[in-house]
């Protein structure tokens, strides 16, 4: 098989695959000895890059994918009425960072974090599989203890977990929101 047969398989693969297209599912599809996948994908940016297209390829969850350019967002936002297929409330937001950065987590832990109950948000984020049950601590009762899902990095476009911001770069973002926000500031 050809090397351009090949890249255009692999570019099928990745329009059609509802989820990221990572090296072991390209083995399940070819019959022959599949091409390393990060090669054809480094093409396949190239490309894309060169011709200017409005998508590319992104790496998110130990996988590929493709995604709409990030200065293209605000017209597919408009096309789709909702722009996100998962809305989450400001509790579930926070309880899903607390476990991101601190996983495996228990609730208890959480709740002493957040300072209220999370229970119900919890089985919320359980049931939207954006977090998982990841054990149980040695404690007593043995409680159950948290972590985040593959669709939690799908859903944030994050390839691993290392790649969430710091919290210096929280920082650094969030005063530099507030310094353009109020000129006087700014000037200091």
């Amino acid at each position: 098989m050809r090397k351009s047969e090949q890249l255009q398989i692999v570019e099928a693969l990745l329009f059609a695959s509802p989820e990221p297209l990572n090296q072991s599912r390209l083995k399940n599809v070819f019959d022959e000895d599949a091409p390393k996948l990060s090669d054809l994908v480094k093409k396949l940016r190239e490309k894309y890059e060169k011709e200017k297209h409005g998508f590319e390829v992104r790496k998110v969850a130990g996988g590929y994918q493709f995604a709409t350019r990030a200065e293209f967002s605000p017209w597919v936002k408009r096309l789709i009425q909702n722009p996100s297929k998962l809305k989450l409330s400001a509790a579930a937001l926070e309880s899903l960072a607390i476990v991101a950065y601190k996983q495996p987590l228990s609730r208890f832990e959480i709740e002493s974090i957040r300072g209220v109950d999370c229970s119900g948000v919890l089985k919320t984020l359980l049931s939207r599989q954006l977090l998982k049950i990841a054990g149980r601590a040695e404690g007593p009762g043995r409680p159950l203890l948290y972590g985040t899902t593959r669709d939690f990095l799908e859903h944030f476009g994050l390839d691993r977990l290392s790649d969430l911001p710091r919290l210096r770069e929280i920082t650094e973002l969030t005063a530099a929101e507030e310094s353009s926000a109020d000129p006087e500031r700014a000037a200091e």
